[in-house]
C-alpha cells in the first residue's frame, strides 16, 4: 500500500525543481486523499485498511500518529475514536469503515475531478 504523507510531501514537491518531486505533484494532485488518524498498535485500524484495500488505487492514504508530539491537538480530539478517517480533509467516520459511505464520498469527488478537468 502506498502511503503519502501530504501535508509535507506534496507542498515540498510542488515547490520541487527535480523530476521526482514533480511527478509525485502531479500524479497524485487528482486523487482524494483519505486521511487515518491511527496509533500503534490499534488492531481496528489494520482492520480497516484491509476493508479499504480493494480501493487503494483510487486515494491516497495518509496516515497520523495522533501520539506522536506534533499531533497533540488530534491526540486530544481522537484518542478514544481511532480509527478516524478524513476525506480531503473533512471527517468522514470514526471507528470502523462504513464502505456505502466511503465509496459514495470517493465517487462524487472523483466525479468533482473529472468535470474540473
Amino acid at each position: 500500500m502506498v502511503l503519502c504523507f501530504l501535508s509535507v510531501t506534496l507542498q515540498l514537491a510542488r515547490r520541487s525543481s527535480s523530476p521526482l518531486g514533480r511527478q509525485l505533484c502531479s500524479a497524485s494532485a487528482n486523487k482524494p486523499v483519505l486521511t487515518l488518524f491511527t496509533k500503534k498498535p490499534c488492531p481496528l485500524c489494520d482492520e480497516a485498511k484491509e476493508v479499504l484495500e480493494p480501493y487503494k488505487g483510487r486515494f491516497i492514504l495518509q496516515e497520523v500518529d495522533i501520539t506522536l508530539p506534533e499531533n497533540s491537538a488530534w491526540y486530544d480530539k481522537y484518542k478514544y475514536d481511532i480509527p478516524v478517517f478524513h476525506l480531503n480533509g473533512k471527517f468522514l467516520m470514526k471507528h470502523h469503515v462504513d464502505i456505502q459511505k466511503f465509496e459514495d464520498k470517493l465517487t462524487k469527488l472523483e466525479l468533482q475531478n473529472d468535470g474540473s478537468q
